[in-house]
């Protein structure tokens, strides 16, 4: 058998299926933030914009002009890899649901390593609301939102706050949480569910870091972390004689980076 012999067909669906499951639920928080696409090089840099003001002018005058800070961002891109063996005889049992199983291994475990990359760049923020000592109660998630607000964070849809199973299931307990006169109908984006409430997305992740029975949840904007991505989930497959086997090899380049830390809020919460 050579590799010549795998049918391009079955090619082609195999790395469909991989894309599709990094897409629909390999990654939960690539789409929560700013991503850019087709990086070529090592790193590339988000631009952080200051504040404007703006002033009156006299007639005929120069239009006054507000020389707007840029701080530019540089994020570094790191190559991943998943793969895994299938054993030429086995292959000839596969049928198209075990070819999922295998496309969909290698994509969770890209999907997972892209929103490790988000989470540590989460980690750096340096506003913080609640000492761990508490669950994640309406106060805390009120003073959360102040600093944003504070912070003139805008409030356009694009807020966002990730937290921990046992953070979702006390939101769960709060009225104003479920009850769809404060929050309408829960939504999915990307095949997972999202609830608004306070004009936040919230959104349930498993990832989180914890230490001592405090978990770290996060609340930002969009617009506050940076995602560059040099090549999407890529697949290869390849014969190798000597094992009598393909190796179905998947791989991306990707990286993060925190632009603004005054769009994200650290909450401690009590596990």
């Amino acid at each position: 058998m050579s590799e010549s012999t795998i049918h391009l067909a079955f090619v082609k669906q195999f790395e469909a299926d991989v894309h599709l499951a990094y897409q629909q639920t390999g990654t939960k928080l690539r789409c929560t933030i700013r991503s850019k696409n087709g990086v070529v090089g090592a790193s590339t840099t988000f631009q952080k914009v200051g504040r404007g003001t703006a002033s009156t002018k006299s007639r005929h005058g120069l239009v006054p002009v507000m020389n707007l800070d840029h701080e530019p961002v540089e994020c570094l891109l790191t190559d991943y890899y998943a793969g895994d063996w299938v054993d030429a005889l086995d292959e000839l049992k596969i049928n198209h649901d075990e070819r999922r199983v295998v496309a969909s291994a290698g994509a969770y475990a890209l999907g997972r390593k892209t929103d490790e990359l988000i989470i540590d760049a989460m980690k750096t923020a340096t506003q913080a609301a609640g000492s761990g000592a508490t669950g994640l109660t309406k106060e805390l998630v009120l003073s959360a939102v102040g600093i944003l607000n504070e912070n003139d964070v805008p409030d356009d849809g694009r807020r966002f706050c990730v937290v921990g199973v046992n953070q979702w299931n006390q939101l769960l307990s709060m009225d104003e949480f479920v009850n769809a006169d404060y929050t309408g109908a829960p939504g999915m984006v990307a095949g997972f569910e999202v609830r608004k409430w306070l004009g936040i997305n919230w959104i349930l992740h498993n990832g989180l870091p914890a230490s001592e029975n405090k978990r770290d949840c996060f609340m930002y904007h969009a617009s506050a972390i940076g995602h560059a991505c040099g090549q999407e989930v890529k697949t290869d497959i390849s014969w190798v004689g000597e094992r009598a086997a393909h190796f179905i090899s998947n791989s991306m380049s990707q990286g993060a980076v925190l632009v603004d830390k005054t769009g994200i809020v650290r909450i401690a919460c009590a596990e």
